[in-house]
């Protein structure tokens, strides 16, 4: 095949699409595409060399999107690398306009889509350009101050170019990236995200196996030992494992993931947040950074297989350890995610298996076959997850994901997973009272249908279920239950579709070579004809009950509404399904039957009679010729009986049978054409009687038929769509349908039956129209030449048929032509277009009527138009037509959308995913190839802008402006379909709409310009004219929609005019892209393509089209242009305000960063800094600041050694953190710049996050003062700088704009406002200290004023002036410091509620990304004794706000003065105010984030934890010793006199509790051994019922619990925190000793895989839970039970018969007997140790009765037994024993059918007596 194919192309096509070689025109394509494709080598390769970007490449780019749409890869290899690099060179041109650059991305995405095509010989790509590229977008240094705009979409273009790129990136690009990111590698600093997020985008993992020493082995061990030591989920470990999730995936059996599975799955199981133990509080960052799902499961999927499968027994402990979540009765938002897992994880493994088995091999290294997944380890995935899918089938959710899930499981192992889910089915379908149970088992029956049909040697018996299945879901047919109806409707069709309804009993007596199970399957299928009746009369059952008489009143809408409309298209595809697949003989029968029933009835048209006619349709579809020898003539003899009476053809209101049989006629006739032809003659006369009557339901019924006929002679398409091809005619002996059960097509000999018309149909079409619709046309353009009269309903009529005819025959009728306009565009490529061939010859010869149509219709509208405008719905169909001359050739675009949409839905839901390779169901093979046909149907003669276009659309346009509102939209929605169809066509229409804006026009209506604005405003998704990405448009309409606030027409009192002019602001504003100024290809792009056929552009033309580049990149002066243009409306008085808005949003978005704002704008926005509108003055404050980074003079940079400067050579080896070499970056009080010699000598660094993991290979600092440009004097300024100057200096402005920037805005949600610090830290970089003279007296007295809004204006004018002076001289920065100092301090003791987190945000934003030893004079200013006391504990927690903002910008780098701030607040922990508690808990936090566990990473220079917590245990002695209760009963103010030890222990404690608090979400590491010294002190004081009304220290206790709780643990900590449990177990205090085992709960569940892989460990659990069963204090007791039963629930634990045999001895611990006591002597109170010990044995076993709510382990009757023996025990025992009978009772009553079967007779009989509650009166 493939060769002959290469023969007549000349080259082997790298993947074509196969459906095209099914079309019945087949052979002409390969002509047709070799053609297409030079054409784009040739224009394309001719337009890059003459470097004209747009139109030329433009334009022939997406005519590759589309030959790729058409043909697939059809191209050589050679030709497949060229386009790739070409389409490379494009996307990475710098400074390329965005939306290009993604109209390029895109093309390239897919032509890299399929990565077996090209492999990593064939193509190469660096990897540089597309990091620049991504790095400038998505870091953009410019788009906040608003200098560019880029779409949203930008984001996942680029993301998927770079997975698309990054297999091509050349070898050496690892060690390249790691070099490039490793030193961002700061985990206290953003870089760390960003940096991370770079590895997971880039690093290449495809890599064959002699090369993975230059891939993944040169960061694994790196970043894997990161991961493992990341305790606190910081936002960037999510992008790891989607890393390494990656690496598994494309190495699998190259990785050895073995050591690290626990932790693998102990972190995957927390990432799912689940609610665990009693009092659980959820540390919020779990929530936001929680793993992506998809991932998860591609990691875990990889890594299953190999030599004793370690991560299925994982996997089996993950899924034993949720399995309870999933029960139905359970919901939370955390079900979403387990619900994900279920439906992606077995898709996952059946892509793996695949890949294994099935794949075709390609370039890439296969899976080694030692870590192949076996079929044993595919059975036991299948075991593991069978549990919970079958009980997450009835999920809160929905049971979709469990359909899906047990879809792939049954294509893997059908024997496992269907059997349990028929055993659920079959019940349903009996049950009346649970419709939700059968709409989910259904659901999940039909994902499992082919598995269940092909059975296999696995499943034999699999296809024995299809009749009993069938016939039981008969019943669901059920006019009262819509859901209900709609799934079993799917079920049948999914299910007939794929079986062949044959009744082969007969061939039990012919043929004796069946198997047992083929005899079965024959004897069964007799049953077909009865399931075939049955189903008819559950069908007319349903339509009897759904005619419009019964289901509503005849006053409502006569339509169907939306649930008929379902049901209805339920019910016919389902039919039509059945049908096809039925024998001849069940159809002859059902034939019979629906004929009768549809004849002896008459039907109401418009609900029932639809369904009727639809059911008699598929009939006529299957077999047309016997079913039309019914129907035809039937109908046509009552027809014409009827209408022998004149005076019915003028009757308002029909008889309803001759609507009826009228209808039935219209439909039967949608079938085979050539069948249709004998009954042309009858046919063509009952269109003649029909299509005049007077009746409007009567006429659209004929125009109905009339379409009908022309449509089924004049279209190509298939004429069957059995699952077999030939259909099932042949006799039994030949041919025995049921081995063709569940049979897939075969793509290769599907042998489809094409209908083409034939010469006899084609006259026929044209007899129909010469006879119909030509003297329609002759009336009409009398009536529109003023000749002759007609009524209005008679216009209607007329056009209702010339519409009919046009829809039947469009397919036949050459398109309309004519000249093309020229002069739009100008380019030196060609622009032509490509046209297709459908498999239509057009006949010449004949007139074309489509010409005809259009030349009368544009006659009628504009006569129309003049004379009767009102005629609305005349407008209505001439506005149809219009649109179906344009676009129409047989197939609606969106038909074929819906079309193709649910194409991909019934494939995906039958698709076969394990096998591959297309094995489609043959129906769904042959809808393909048709949705084929109808693409080249849409696309057939390209999109070229002709003359008679041009016409149409202005007709539109002036019915888009028209007076009648429904008119307008109609109009509007036809013209912007066809703007978005045909090529450069806006620009054209573009003035047409403005001469409707003009001001100068003063006979324009409203409603004229109404329609306009709608007109650039356009719709949804489709063009905006108000916003095309080019000058020659934006420059013309944004100003004009400006000016047209002057037009008469305009009034700002219609609230619909108002509304569209915010509209239309509102979607430039979301809509606008920064449009390219810079159009420059590179001489390397040119040279890439072959020589265009065309020969090489000539010198002349080398030179035209440099001219034209230089043209285009004079855009710039059309920039300028527009900018004018728009101050210029700004100038005009009359203007309304609403508009200057506009015009004034318009020019800001028109800053750019590649091109200075013209001065004229610089001074407008200036001065609107001070104007009225508090709207006007945000946009200026935000325009200026973009002006000023405009306007900002690069400094110049050097490169340096790091080890130069520190004099220390660095190490060998990865050494991270303080070390020798980075210790010059620190801040050290002894060597502080203070003199201006010591300054200019410094090396600032600037960024926090260089040096700390290692040196980039090339330090960028800033070059000494000496060598930076100067200062500016007014005199050298340029136009614009001069603007600004003045006006800052000018002190009347200044004032002005203080006042209006301490103004509140919106009271009490006013923030700190970054655009505001953006425009003031722009002024002091560019204009250094010039204008501080003239703000110093403000700051002085906004900072003395308490008020708001002014100390926060003095914050942003602070901020700014610090992170301005970066650049300034020692002299200037000393100045302002003198000057700064005591205004902060000023004002930080006027601090108040309002403000103190502005003052925050203003340090923070000052000390951002600065050299700490550059600040030290802040920093000096902070540390003066925070906590004076001065101002009382508000204002000192606000000072220590605020140095926290200050410090916490400088991370690691001010190691000393942490400690001096340590080394301060350690005596003043033990503070009585919680504000200032908290404060200090929060500002330790970040103390101590530095002291980190990473590893490579050396120890820290910045305090530690571990010293810290040693002096505060020792203070915290007393509490530790003593074991009175601690009580909260210090008085809240600070005595005189030193109070005891104990209280200074207990203020103490406080504070550390906040700073475990603090601490717990937002360091890295958790300091587990220093938080074990102070557990038992929490055990002691956290109280245990869930009370508010506690203290905070017992509040505070409680919360520390649960957060520690839940922290992640290393395998090596697991013993020590143990052994603190076991030590507390034995605590006298039994809240201690309860608070233990809730502690445990979470803190297992959170750690399970870690802890089970330490064998000890569980031992140990085990025994600490079992002992403390038997503890004292009943409360103890219990709540050992609970822990017992959920560690038993979640498989921690196993039930094993030493756990049974334990506590059965125990039970039988004999109790003393009562002494009758003296009446007087005092009720003993402590319990006797052996009520204890007998309680402890019937707790255990209600653990262990409790631990499996939803099933019946075979242990449990015997358990229940012992348990009820004890029934009338003393208490407490006997409260135990009943709580969990009713525990047992509750969840396990729904499925007790199914649980009874586990328990003997005689437990029954004690069971029910136990369950059922005794009898009051007995």
């Amino acid at each position: 095949m493939k060769k002959i194919q290469a023969e007549t192309l000349g080259f082997v096509p790298q993947k074509d699409i196969v459906y095209n070689k099914l079309l019945p025109y087949a052979d002409k394509l390969d002509n047709e595409s070799n053609d297409i494709l030079a054409r784009i080598k040739g224009n394309l390769g001719r337009a890059v060399q003459l470097r004209e970007l747009w139109p030329g490449v433009l334009f022939w780019t997406r005519k590759l999107s589309t030959y790729l749409r058409l043909y697939g890869r059809k191209f050589s290899k050679e030709d497949h690398v060229l386009f790739v690099k070409l389409l490379y060179e494009l996307v990475t041109i710098p400074n390329l306009e965005i939306s290009m650059m993604q109209s390029f991305a895109r093309l390239l995405i897919n032509l890299l889509k399929k990565k077996e095509l090209l492999s990593q010989d064939d193509l190469e790509l660096p990897w540089r350009p597309l990091y620049e590229l991504y790095e400038k977008i998505l870091y953009s240094k410019t788009e906040h101050l608003g200098l560019n705009w880029f779409p949203n979409s930008v984001e996942n273009v680029l993301k998927t170019l770079v997975k698309s790129c990054r297999l091509y990136f050349p070898v050496s690009a690892t060690q390249e990236m790691l070099d490039e990111w490793r030193p961002l590698l700061c985990p206290f600093d953003v870089t760390m995200q960003k940096a991370i997020s770079y590895f997971e985008l880039f690093l290449p993992t495809i890599l064959p196996p002699e090369l993975h020493h230059k891939g993944f082995k040169l960061w694994f061990d790196e970043l894997m030992g990161l991961w493992v030591s990341v305790q606190n989920l910081p936002s960037w470990e999510g992008s790891l494992v989607n890393l390494f999730a990656r690496l598994a995936n494309n190495n699998i059996g190259y990785v050895n993931w073995d050591p690290y599975i626990p932790k693998i799955f102990t972190r995957v199981l927390r990432s799912f947040n689940l609610p665990v133990g009693t009092s659980q509080m959820v540390v919020p960052r779990y929530m936001t950074n929680s793993y992506d799902i998809g991932h998860v499961v591609l990691w875990i999927s990889s890594m299953l297989g190999g030599a004793e499968n370690p991560a299925q027994k994982q996997l089996n402990g993950l899924f034993s350890s949720i399995a309870s979540f999933y029960h139905p009765s359970n919901n939370g938002r955390w079900l979403v995610k387990l619900m994900k897992l279920l439906q992606r994880l077995p898709a996952s493994v059946v892509r793996r298996l695949h890949r294994e088995r099935y794949k075709k091999p390609c370039w890439i290294t296969p899976i080694p076959t030692s870590h192949r997944l076996t079929d044993d380890d595919v059975t036991h995935f299948v075991e593991s997850m069978k549990q919970p899918v079958l009980m997450a089938m009835f999920s809160k959710t929905g049971s979709m994901d469990a359909a899906q899930a047990l879809q792939n499981l049954a294509l893997m192992r059908p024997e496992l997973v269907i059997p349990p889910v028929l055993e659920k089915t079959y019940p349903a379908m009996e049950t009346l009272t649970e419709p939700h149970q059968l709409t989910a088992t259904l659901s999940c029956m039909i994902g499992m249908a082919r598995s269940l049909l092909s059975g296999g040697h696995h499943y034999p018996e699999g296809p024995a279920h299809v009749l009993p299945l069938l016939m039981r879901a008969l019943p669901g047919v059920d006019p009262n239950d819509f859901s209900k109806c709609m799934i079993t409707f799917q079920f049948i069709a999914t299910f007939t579709t794929l079986v062949p309804l044959v009744d082969c009993s007969s061939a039990l007596h012919e043929q004796n070579d069946l198997t047992e199970m083929e005899r079965e399957l024959c004897s069964a299928s007799a049953e077909f004809e009865d399931f075939v009746l049955q189903f008819m009369d559950r069908c007319f059952a349903l339509i009897d009950s759904s005619t419009l008489e019964q289901t509503r009143e005849e006053t409502e809408t006569e339509k169907m509404t939306h649930l008929e409309t379902l049901v209805e298209l339920g019910l016919s595809s389902t039919f039509s399904t059945i049908l096809t697949q039925c024998s001849m003989e069940i159809f002859q029968v059902a034939l019979e039957k629906v004929f009768n029933f549809a004849t002896s009835n008459i039907f109401e048209t418009r609900v029932a009679g639809r369904m009727v006619a639809d059911m008699c349709r598929a009939a006529a579809k299957c077999h047309p010729a016997e079913s039309l020898k019914r129907f035809v003539p039937h109908c046509c003899s009552a027809i014409i009986h009827i209408t022998a009476n004149e005076d019915v053809l003028n009757e308002e209101e029909l008889d309803k049978e001759l609507l009826w049989n009228l209808q039935l006629l219209s439909e039967v006739t949608r079938v085979d054409g050539g069948k249709l032809l004998p009954y042309r003659t009858q046919l063509v006369q009952i269109l003649q009687l029909t299509l005049r009557l007077r009746c409007k339901q009567g006429y659209t019924l004929a125009c109905n038929l009339l379409h009908h006929i022309l449509r089924s002679t004049a279209l190509t398409y298939p004429t069957d769509y059995c699952s077999v091809p030939g259909g099932f005619t042949q006799p039994l002996s030949h041919y025995l349908p049921i081995k063709d059960w569940g049979r897939p097509g075969n793509l290769w000999d599907l042998q489809i039956q094409w209908h083409v018309p034939s010469a006899e149909e084609m006259a026929f079409v044209f007899y129909v129209l010469d006879l119909l619709l030509q003297p329609e046309l002759t009336r009409l353009q009398r009536y529109a030449q003023g000749q002759q009269d007609m009524s209005r309903d008679d216009v209607l009529q007329s056009l209702s048929i010339v519409q009919h005819c046009l829809l039947g025959a469009g397919g036949m009728l050459p398109p309309l032509d004519g000249t093309p306009v020229s002069g739009l565009v100008q380019s030196m490529v060609s622009l032509e277009e490509t046209s297709l061939y459908i498999g239509v010859d057009y006949d010449d010869s004949r007139e074309n009527y489509r010409e005809a149509i259009c030349k009368v219709m544009r006659q009628l509208l504009h006569y129309i138009l003049e004379h009767s405008e009102d005629d609305t719905k005349s407008l209505f169909s001439i506005i149809k037509i219009i649109n179906d001359l344009m676009h129409f050739r047989g197939s609606h675009k969106h038909e074929f959308d819906s079309r193709w949409k649910s194409f991909a839905l019934v494939k995906k839901s039958m698709e076969n995913r394990l096998h591959g390779k297309k094995q489609h169901i043959r129906a769904l093979l042959i809808d393909r190839v048709l949705l084929q046909h109808e693409i080249r149907k849409l696309l057939v003669e390209g999109f070229e802008y002709k003359t008679i276009h041009q016409d149409l659309l202005r007709d539109l346009l002036r019915l888009s402006t028209s007076t009648y509102s429904q008119v307008r939209s109609k109009a509007q929605s036809v013209l912007f379909t066809a703007l978005s169809t045909y090529n450069f066509c806006c620009r054209d229409i573009t003035p047409r709409v403005l001469e409707l804006l003009e001001p100068t026009l003063t006979d324009v209506s409203q409603q004229q310009l109404k329609g306009a604005l709608y007109c650039l405003l356009g719709n949804h998704g489709g063009v905006c004219l108000a916003n095309l990405h080019d000058w020659d448009c934006i420059s013309v309409t944004w100003p004009a929609m400006v000016r047209s606030g002057l037009s008469p027409a305009m009034s700002l009192e219609k609230p619909s005019i108002v509304r569209l002019f915010d509209d239309l602001a509102d979607k430039i504003h979301r809509q606008y892209e920064t449009v390219g100024i810079d159009f420059t290809v590179r001489s390397s792009a040119s040279t890439l393509l072959p020589p265009p056929l065309m020969g090489p552009p000539s010198d002349q033309e080398q030179e035209a089209g440099h001219a034209l580049q230089q043209a285009r990149n004079m855009e710039a002066v059309r920039y300028e242009k527009l900018v004018t243009d728009l101050l210029e409306c700004l100038d005009d008085r009359d203007l309304p305000w609403k508009f200057e808005h506009m015009a004034i949003g318009f020019l800001s978005l028109l800053l750019r960063d590649d091109h200075p704002l013209p001065t004229r704008a610089v001074l407008f926005f200036v001065r609107s800094l001070n104007h009225d509108a508090l709207i006007v003055r945000k946009v200026a404050i935000s325009a200026v600041a973009g002006i000023l980074k405009q306007l900002k003079r690069p400094r110049k940079k050097v490169a340096v050694t790091p080890s130069d400067i520190s004099g220390v050579m660095e190490l060998e080896g990865l050494v991270a953190g303080d070390r020798p070499g980075n210790d010059w970056l620190l801040y050290h009080a002894d060597s502080l710049p203070r003199t201006q010699e010591d300054w200019d000598n410094f090396r600032f660094v600037e960024k926090t996050h260089w040096g700390y993991y290692c040196w980039p290979k090339k330090l960028l600092l800033y070059a000494p003062i000496k060598e930076q440009p100067k200062d500016l004097s007014p005199e050298e300024m340029k136009e614009s700088e001069l603007i600004i100057y003045n006006h800052f200096s000018n002190p009347a402005f200044i004032n002005q704009l203080v006042s209006f920037l301490s103004l509140e805005d919106r009271k009490g949600k006013d923030k700190f406002n970054p655009r505001r610090f953006c425009l003031f830290k722009g002024l002091f970089r560019n204009y250094s200290d010039a204008f501080l003279p003239v703000l110093k007296p403000h700051m002085e007295r906004l900072a003395g004023d308490s008020h708001e809004s002014t100390q926060r204006c003095v914050a942003e004018i602070i901020a700014g002036l610090v992170r301005g002076s970066k650049h300034w001289s020692f002299s200037q920065v000393e100045a302002l410091w003198q000057f700064l100092i005591p205004l902060m301090r000023t004002a930080l003791s006027n601090i108040t509620v309002e403000t103190y987190t502005d003052w925050g945000t203003c340090v923070a934003t000052a000390c951002e990304s600065r050299d700490p030893r550059k600040l030290h004079w802040l920093l000096d200013l902070l540390m003066e004794c925070p906590l004076s006391g001065e101002g009382g504990s508000f204002v000192d927690a606000c000072h220590l706000y605020v140095l926290q903002g200050g410090l916490a910008q400088q991370e690691w780098r001010v190691s000393e003065l942490l400690h001096r701030l340590l080394t301060y607040l350690e005596p003043k922990l033990t503070q009585v105010y919680k504000n200032v508690r908290e404060r200090i808990g929060s500002v330790l936090t970040y103390i101590f984030m530095i002291d980190v566990a990473l590893p490579n990473t050396g120890p820290t220079k910045s305090p530690r934890i571990a010293e810290f917590t040693q002096r505060v245990v020792t203070c915290l002695k007393p509490l530790l010793e003593g074991d009175e209760e601690i009580q909260n009963h210090v008085v809240e103010e600070n005595g005189v006199g030193e109070q005891d030890e104990r209280t200074q222990a207990i203020k103490l404690l406080k504070t550390v509790l906040k700073w475990l608090m603090a601490s717990a979400g937002r360091s890295f590491t958790s300091p587990v051994p220093q938080q074990l010294q102070l557990l038992p002190l929490l055990f002691k004081i956290a109280p245990v019922e869930n009370d508010d009304s506690y203290d905070e220290l017992k509040r505070d206790a409680r919360t520390c619990l649960s957060l520690m709780s839940q922290g992640l643990l290393y395998p090596e900590q697991i013993p020590l925190v143990l052994r603190v449990m076991t030590e507390m177990a034995g605590s006298s205090s039994w809240h201690a000793r309860f608070s233990v085992l809730t502690y445990l709960q979470i803190m297992v569940f959170y750690n399970l895989f870690t802890i089970l892989s330490n064998k000890q460990a569980v031992q140990n659990i085990r025994a600490l839970v079992i002992s403390l069963l038997e503890d004292e204090q009943l409360e103890v007791r219990e709540m050992a039970a609970t822990t017992l039963s959920g560690f038993l629930q979640c498989n921690f634990l196993t039930m094993d018969v030493s756990m049974q045999t334990h506590f059965e001895a125990l039970c039988k611990t004999r109790l003393p007997k009562k002494r009758k006591r003296d009446l007087g002597s005092v009720v003993d109170t402590i319990p006797s140790v052996d009520l204890v010990r007998r309680h402890a044995g019937v707790l255990g076993l209600s653990a262990c009765v409790l631990s499996s709510p939803y099933d019946v382990p075979t242990w449990m009757p015997q358990l229940l037994m012992d348990l009820s023996a004890h029934l009338n025990d003393t208490q407490p025992i006997e409260m135990t024993v009943k709580k969990t009978l009713s525990n047992f009772r509750r969840t396990h009553h729904d499925n007790w059918l199914e649980h009874k079967q586990q328990f003997t007779d005689d437990q029954l009989v004690v069971l029910t007596d136990l369950l059922v509650s005794p009898c009051y009166y007995a």
